[in-house]
């Protein structure tokens, strides 16, 4: 499978920064993957992830699945450092597009809120290495 065909699916990411204690933590994410950058939203209804990247930008992050039939594990990577920008709202509908679908009027309101929200942020990473998807067969016993 190539990586921009799985990246097109409605996957989790699972996003890495440095908390405020200065440990890792990791947080789920809805992504969207566009010129080579992943895109994601932050707002004060989500956790505030800008807070987190004006301490430290530096992020790394995972993207996977695993076919419990077959064993097939996909896997893509990355780290970089993540950028906060105002909200684009045409890229934010896509991002939520790929997850809720085309009927914005049938999204539960916090997402439709979302894109009004005056602390709403799109945050981007543009992986520091190229790309690959990784597959790997696990071994059942």
């Amino acid at each position: 499978m190539e990586v921009s065909e799985f990246l097109a699916q409605p996957l989790v990411a699972r996003l890495a920064v440095t908390g405020k204690d200065g440990h890792p933590t990791v947080r789920p994410v809805w992504f969207l993957f566009e010129d080579k950058t992943f895109w994601w939203l932050t707002a004060s209804s989500y956790f505030r992830l800008q807070d987190l990247l004006a301490i430290d930008s530096r992020a790394s992050l995972v993207v996977d699945s695993c076919d419990l039939i077959t064993g097939q594990v996909f896997a893509v990577t990355a780290r970089g450092k993540a950028v906060v920008h105002a909200l684009d709202p045409q890229r934010a509908v896509r991002k939520l597009t790929k997850y809720l679908g085309p009927a914005a009027e049938l999204w539960p309101s916090r997402f439709q809120d979302a894109l009004t929200d005056p602390t709403a942020r799109l945050v981007s990473l543009r992986p520091a290495h190229d790309l690959c998807c990784a597959t790997c067969p696990m071994t059942r016993r």
